[in-house]
């Protein structure tokens, strides 16, 4: 069934909002929508083991729940949950709707039963009831055939993330939170699993894991990629969902494929880790964080991971800025990555640019790249065109890790430029305008299989995004002078305000018996003038006194002498600048070559070191992506922009002409 059908299905359904108008607000049509989906959908998936449910039923009325739920759910034909209600949504009477709805919703196994607990089914059920609309629903729900014969759970898949974005545009939330385009999704999961026959032996286990798994996109395409490419895998899916009622789609999701539902968590990832690391890492991950999202309600717990724990926790590297988290969830995952030596783990994410470039040397960004790239984690970074998600039509970037790469690759970073590789959606869906073609996709996974330097595909050593930061000083040149303007400076200074008047009167009668007129330029020889001057009007300046007055008397002047301070020529904070140099290459060499012949006069600041390596300056990384696939357009030549020009000029001359005819 292709996605037009699905659209449709996902359109019919949607229209129940029709019979809701009036009764309800907009932004509740999803929450009674989505629900009655899921329940006609796990209906259908249950419809032929039914009555065999039903019989073993009475069979074990008396017997422990838990026994009795083994027995049900073996009768149930291997399926995760059962529903044990001789009713259906087909044969509920239009008098007792209500009642019989949640008593057939109770009869479901326990998972299953969560589930429409995260929609707090049974308060809109009762909505309905009051507003005399219950039936209605019930009977439009129960004439859609939504059984896995028509729809498969990939289709059912998008059949639900339509739904969603209807709900968001309704209530105006953003839909791209609750799940990834299905074209995104594919990409980075044939990206992340391709070339691991290793791990896909016939009767292997492998795992795959979401910390943001919103509705299960990316799980269940996980698991349907890796059925489809290999023979007698088991798959188990692990994921964590912080929007309740994504996590009730994902887990029903789960349930009806017949995964271990327990394996689905609801809460927040970052700060609340319910598949902790310490006994949980797995073969693949796969995530879309959401972009840009800053983690300013769970900063407390995670700066005292961070400093607690330190790299025992899961963000020992450092944390970046409180407004974008975008980097604490890659640190989540390389916490869960297998140990090389058990066959290690791959990790695909999408992340916007900024966890790219984002934060100088020393920042908590650039010591979460330095740690990813020199512990030679990252292999490669594919950027993705724009306009390709729900929610948002920025740059967006697929990350693909591992700890366990293939020879060729150790040391090494790819970049795959995949911005133009898409095609005009003939509809919009929100921000979404473009898609990546099946055909496309293949063609990117190809250039990243193939590891070689092509237009499209640049290949780097590590060190190639390293760069240690020095501080270059230049020394203070002063002039001093007591002119008037500046005797007045002296007066706006905090440390001479504190002064009574009678002092403040002495000290500027002292700097007005100086000469004016004479510019001096050695700091040293004018401070003994000043104080000698002080001295015979019964000043006697403390320290920062003094230096509020030389502060206020002084001007900067390129032709002044060298400001000495303990022996050594003072720096110019106004002067100071950094440079960026190159890691491997001699911060020295490089200072003698790049900085000395504009400015002779520089010097390193040597007392600013590393911390991990206590080398002079301070290490940075960053990956400018764009910089490696820029390709310089020439100017158009003159000549032919005067020629366009003058043609477009006899044109308009033309229509004036015509006009005024």
């Amino acid at each position: 069934m292709n996605t037009e059908n699905h659209s449709q299905t996902a359109a019919f359904l949607w229209s129940v909002a029709d019979l809701l108008r009036g009764d309800f607000k907009q932004s509740q049509y999803g929450r009674i929508i989505l629900p009655f989906t899921l329940l006609r959908r796990m209906e259908c998936v249950l419809e032929s083991t039914r009555q065999e449910v039903i019989r073993e039923a009475k069979a074990q009325e008396g017997r422990p729940d838990l026994v009795r739920e083994q027995m049900l759910l073996r009768a149930a034909g291997g399926l995760q949950f059962f529903n044990a209600s001789p009713l259906s949504l087909g044969t509920l009477s239009d008098t007792q709707t209500a009642d019989d709805l949640m008593s057939y919703v109770q009869a479901f196994s326990k998972d299953a039963r969560e589930i429409f607990d995260h929609f707090h089914f049974e308060d809109y059920v009762q909505q309905l009831a009051s507003a005399d609309l219950l039936y209605q629903v019930v009977q439009r729900f129960a004439a859609t055939d939504l059984s896995p014969a028509r729809i498969s759970n990939f289709g059912m898949g998008i059949v639900f993330e339509e739904l969603i974005r209807k709900f968001a545009e309704s209530s105006n939330e953003t839909a791209g939170e609750h799940f990834t385009p299905r074209d995104i999704v594919h990409l980075t999961t044939s990206l992340v699993i391709t070339g691991q026959d290793d791990k896909l032996k016939p009767n292997s286990i492998v795992t795959i894991y979401d910390p943001t798994a919103g509705t299960g996109g990316f799980l269940s395409e996980g698991e349907e990629y890796i059925q489809s490419i290999s023979d007698k895998v088991t798959v188990s899916l692990f994921g964590q969902e912080l929007n309740p009622e994504s996590y009730a789609i994902c887990k029903a999701d789960m349930l009806i494929k017949g995964q271990t539902v327990g394996n689905i968590k609801l809460g927040n990832t970052l700060s609340d880790d319910q598949l902790p690391g310490g006994e949980n890492h797995f073969d693949f991950m796969l995530s879309n964080p959401p972009f840009g999202v800053e983690w300013k309600k769970v900063q407390k717990q995670i700066a005292e991971e961070h400093s607690r724990k330190g790299f025992d926790g899961r963000f020992g590297p450092g944390l970046p800025r409180v407004s974008d988290g975008s980097l604490l969830f890659l640190l989540h995952l390389v916490s869960k990555m297998r140990e090389a030596k058990d066959g290690g783990s791959r990790i695909g994410i999408i992340l916007n640019g900024s966890p790219l470039f984002t934060g100088g040397a020393g920042s908590g960004e650039s010591e979460i790249r330095r740690y990813l790239l020199q512990n030679d984690l990252v292999e490669a970074i594919v950027a993705l065109p724009t306009d390709m998600f729900y929610n948002t039509g920025i740059a967006t970037y697929v990350w693909v890790l591992s700890n366990h790469k293939v020879a060729a690759r150790k040391g090494k970073i790819q970049l795959i430029d995949g911005s133009k590789y898409y095609a005009k959606m003939r509809k919009s869906l929100g921000s979404k305008r473009q898609y990546i073609t099946d055909e496309q996709i293949d063609e990117l996974v190809r250039l990243y299989g193939c590891f070689e330097e092509t237009p499209q595909s640049k290949i780097f050593p590590i060190d190639a995004f390293g760069y240690r930061r020095i501080t270059v000083e230049r020394p203070l040149r002063l002039n001093f002078q007591t002119t008037a303007e500046r005797i007045e400076l002296v007066l706006e200074e905090k440390a001479i305000q504190k002064l009574n008047a009678a002092a403040q009167q002495r000290l500027i009668s002292a700097l007005e018996s100086m000469d004016a007129s004479l510019q001096h330029r050695n700091r040293e020889q004018f401070t003994k003038l000043l104080k000698k001057a002080l001295s015979n009007h019964d000043v006697f300046p403390a320290t920062a006194e003094l230096k509020a007055l030389l502060a206020a008397l002084s001007e900067r002047d390129p032709e002044a002498d060298i400001c000495i301070s303990k022996g050594k020529p003072e720096p110019d904070a106004g002067l100071r600048d950094n440079e960026n140099v190159p890691l491997g290459e001699s911060v020295y060499d490089y200072f003698e070559r790049e900085v000395i012949p504009h400015v002779p006069d520089a010097w390193i600041d040597e007392s600013k070191t590393d911390a991990q390596d206590g080398e002079v300056g301070i290490v940075g990384f960053e990956i400018p992506f764009n910089r490696h696939f820029y390709v310089f357009q020439p100017p158009r030549p003159l000549e032919e922009i005067d020629r366009d020009l003058k043609a477009c000029t006899d044109r308009i001359k033309q229509m004036i002409e015509e006009l005024s005819a």
